[in-house]
């Protein structure tokens, strides 16, 4: 069994209720390859091609994150039954990620059951921020507990806002060093605040080999005592608690600074569908068989861990 944890689908019914919710950016994600029309039978080529049997997916980063309640609630619950469909049409090819209508934690553990409990979601999924606030605010420790309690999988995205900085905004790297950055910061935050030791029956799946932070991990250990005093745990500790998806976009010594950092078995397939499309989807398979790592690691991060991660026997 061969799962991309990487993912995506969207179509223009739900970009448009953003665009009425007030997003600006959905043109990013129109137009891709992404949606469920005839474009689905070359996606399924594609899968075949390097044997990927299945893809998990979440539509950020348009995440049905939105001030007013109201419009949080019906985005989500509108793309969860549009993905719930899309995984009843096809089966042997989909699975998916609920999408929570945050900040509104009320709403968002009401979702969450909905998605898990009704739909068969096999986790949730969330951007990196929400509405300029960190994944990591202590507002959403509920659903953190909720999902702990389930021993569930959030799973999280770049919000593509460039970290909230404009040196990356303004400078066309939102998307190019601006998502990886936004998952280092998210992952830090989240260590920094022990929501990994906290909640250790909840599978954090991070994105992009967890950015720079195969890089930084032992930078991170050596100064956060100083910096962070109150930190319960080492970072490299808690990093090893977490799961990274692989999209390193071929580059093989990104993929085996994190197998270093993390180890193989925290390491499952992503692809970034539809970004990595044609030659370079099939490399997002490929360049691990190729990385030179043991066949062991390797038969891990393609066909067990995420299996393993999403709580699947076989399908």
């Amino acid at each position: 069994m061969r799962i991309d944890v990487h993912a995506h689908v969207w179509t223009d019914d739900y970009l448009d209720l953003l665009d009425r919710y007030g997003k600006t950016d959905t043109a990013t994600q129109r137009g891709t390859g992404a949606g469920l029309g005839d474009e689905m039978k070359a996606r399924f080529e594609l899968m075949d091609s390097v044997g990927v049997t299945h893809q998990v997916l979440s539509p950020a980063p348009q995440s049905p994150h939105f001030a007013d309640p109201e419009h949080a609630l019906h985005a989500a619950r509108f793309v969860n039954d549009q993905y719930a469909e899309v995984v009843r049409r096809w089966p042997g090819r989909f699975l998916a990620y609920a999408s929570l209508p945050l900040p509104h934690v009320d709403l968002a553990l009401a979702e969450l059951a909905r998605g898990l409990d009704e739909l068969g979601m096999v986790g949730a999924c969330a951007t990196t921020t929400v509405l300029e606030r960190s994944i990591a605010d202590p507002a959403f420790e509920p659903v953190f507990a909720e999902l702990d309690r389930r021993g569930s999988v959030l799973y999280i995205h770049p919000a593509g806002v460039g970290a909230g900085s404009e040196l990356i905004t303004e400078h066309r790297l939102t998307w190019s060093i601006g998502a990886p950055i936004e998952d280092t910061v998210a992952i830090m935050r989240l260590i920094l605040a022990g929501v990994p030791s906290r909640y250790p029956q909840m599978r954090i799946l991070a994105s992009h080999l967890g950015g720079a932070l195969p890089m930084l991990l032992q930078r991170a250990d050596n100064q956060v005592g100083w910096e962070a005093p109150d930190t319960p745990e080492k970072p490299s500790a808690a990093a090893r608690r977490m799961w990274f998806d692989s999209v390193g976009h071929g580059h093989v010594p990104a993929l085996r600074a994190a197998v270093e950092s993390f180890g193989a078995d925290r390491i499952v397939l992503g692809t970034d569908f539809p970004y990595e499309a044609g030659d370079l989807f099939r490399t997002a398979v490929t360049y691990v068989e190729h990385s030179g790592l043991p066949d062991d690691q390797t038969r891990r991060i393609l066909d067990t861990n995420a299996p393993a991660l999403l709580g699947l026997a076989a399908l």
